[in-house]
């Protein structure tokens, strides 16, 4: 009877060993996905940074549209990783779902915002534009009610998305894979509505929207790129937004105005405004060609999942 208690218990250690390892290179896993994920972020967030000696100094075009690009990016990382711990949304936690859905909201509107942004710039190119074919119809006083530098549209409300935290806080001392789409879905979102900050705050032309959004993000970026969210900051406050290329056309209008207003030749200043134009016009365009496609992704993604869960109901 000993002899047959002995054996129990050593093949019951032997289960529970077993059991304790397969936990453990399971808990491994997850970490080494959550990471990957981190990491995969903060390379984006490197390059951003390194393409920045010259975007910090004076924010342009080009620069907010790599920051924009980031955004599919971050988005298709957090995508692979609920594949790779295989976690899909069906059994995520009911407050991990709303969440997420919360945050897509919040991205379409972001989209929303950047496009309508973009109109206003396409409008007022437009105008300029109006006014170069006045003077080169001779119609110069005409002209000069049209040349003004170019207002930016402000925002018409606060852009205050701050993801919940909360989620993300670890409950338990073992990770699992409810945990790490908890900690990811709070570093995806940080990340997003940081880079959305400052993408708003040059096409509106004020520092606003990036001081609203960074509190979302700018803890992520201090811990892993040190001084990039300080230098964000000081020169989106400094400059007040403005783009580089914004600033180049109101130069240019004004130069041209003032051509006109004191009786010289305009053809130089007048040619001159023709070439920023056409190149501020390719920028808008394509910019908005990629917010739209975005946002197409977006949306039918958040549908997808929509319908997916009321089917789940059912």
């Amino acid at each position: 009877m000993i002899l047959l208690v002995q054996k129990f218990d050593k093949f019951y250690s032997k289960l529970e060993n077993f059991h304790h390892h397969k936990h453990n290179h399971q808990s491994q896993a997850l970490t080494a996905s959550l990471e990957a994920f981190k990491s995969h972020v903060s390379n984006c967030l490197n390059k951003l940074s390194l393409s920045s000696k010259s975007g910090f100094e004076i924010p342009s075009f080009s620069w907010i549209q790599q920051c924009f690009e980031l955004l599919p990016i971050i988005n298709h990382a957090f995508a692979k990783l609920v594949v790779a711990i295989d976690y899909p949304v069906s059994k995520w936690e009911a407050a991990s779902v709303d969440e997420y859905l919360k945050y897509s909201l919040n991205l379409l509107e972001l989209c929303n915002s950047i496009s309508s942004s973009l109109s206003h710039l396409g409008k007022a190119r437009l105008s300029l534009a109006h006014a170069l074919s006045l003077v080169e119809n001779s119609s110069l006083s005409l002209a000069l009610k049209h040349l003004k530098p170019i207002q930016p549209k402000g925002l018409n409300k606060e852009l205050r998305f701050q993801g919940n935290e909360e989620i993300g806080k670890p409950r338990c001392p073992n990770i699992s894979k409810q945990a790490v789409i908890d900690q990811a879905l709070v570093v995806m979102q940080g990340m997003v509505f940081w880079v959305c900050g400052i993408l708003m705050s040059g096409l509106v032309g004020e520092a606003k929207p990036y001081l609203e959004m960074r509190s979302s993000g700018g803890r992520f970026v201090d811990s892993w790129l040190p001084g990039l969210d300080l230098r964000a900051s000081e020169v989106i406050v400094e400059r007040n937004g403005v783009l580089k290329e914004v600033k180049e056309l109101d130069d240019a209008v004004a130069s041209l105005a003032a051509a006109i207003g004191t009786g010289k030749s305009s053809d130089e200043a007048a040619e001159e405004l023709k070439r920023r134009l056409e190149v501020f016009e390719k920028l808008v365009e394509g910019f908005g060609k990629e917010v739209d496609c975005l946002f197409n992704k977006v949306l039918a993604g958040r549908n997808q999942l929509l319908n997916g869960l009321g089917q789940q109901k059912q």
